[in-house]
């Protein structure tokens, strides 16, 4: 079943209006009619399972069935991800949103080798953007998680600095028993915080930093590349939080 992203106002009491660039997807790609079911969201936690009744030139209206069960994590994890080589952002955050993610913030560390000026910044965080919406839609999704600017990693401390839960998975961690231990403690409704190096890991001052405010953790007894490592710990949430 496909999935569509509207404003709240786009949702009435039996109906949905779909307009924009959808459209055109619906009717042109998809090439479909009424009668066929689809889910929408609000991108605020309402969902709905839908049946067209419309497809027109400029809009699309639907009828609401149901309203369908919120498929959000019960805890807000922001993803700060070290600036990793070529493509390797784009599966990062395809699979971060499938996993849950609820905002990825890129991060120039001391050992990331890609340097972005502001131009090229702007232009990957809307090709990135866009990667998140279409991850979102294809795993039904509640949200579409927000892809932030490229900052700094002391910017990065002080953004995550009022979350309950900051982890930092550090490759000179060894041991998961204290992994499960911090895992375990988490409640739900926080805001958990989970910084990933780039290829060349954390420099020492980075984790200087934030040794005595963060929870250094293991991911395991191998070294995990920076394309997997934010992965692995979202699923070890996943497993530790959700009903």
């Amino acid at each position: 079943m496909f999935q569509f992203f509207v404003e709240p106002e786009q949702i009435q009491a039996e109906n949905v209006i779909i307009t924009g660039s959808d459209v055109n997807h619906i009717k042109n790609v998809l090439r479909m009619k009424a009668g066929e079911q689809v889910r929408i969201s609000d991108n605020c936690g309402g969902d709905y399972l839908c049946e067209i009744n419309e497809v027109a030139s400029e809009q699309v209206e639907l009828h609401i069935l149901e309203k369908c069960d919120n498929t959000e994590l019960p805890v807000k994890i922001t993803l700060f991800q070290g600036l990793p080589k070529s493509d390797k952002m784009e599966l990062i955050i395809q699979k971060a949103v499938e996993l849950g993610v609820s905002e990825i913030v890129p991060v120039a560390m001391k050992n990331c080798v890609v340097k972005l000026d502001e131009k090229k910044a702007k232009a990957k965080q809307n090709r990135w953007q866009a990667i998140a919406e279409s991850a979102a839609k294809q795993s039904k999704r509640s949200i579409i998680p927000q892809i932030g600017e490229v900052i700094s990693f002391s910017q990065a401390v002080a953004s995550a600095k009022n979350m309950e839960v900051r982890l930092v998975p550090y490759e000179n961690e060894r041991g998961m028993a204290h992994t499960r231990e911090i895992l375990g403690k988490i409640e739900k409704g926080s805001e958990v915080a989970i910084f990933i190096g780039p290829e060349g890991g954390f420099s020492s001052s980075e984790i200087e930093l934030v040794k005595d405010d963060m929870e250094l953790i293991s991911l395991g007894n191998r070294i995990l590349r920076t394309e997997t490592a934010g992965l692995a710990a979202l699923a070890m949430i996943i497993l530790a939080i959700e009903d």
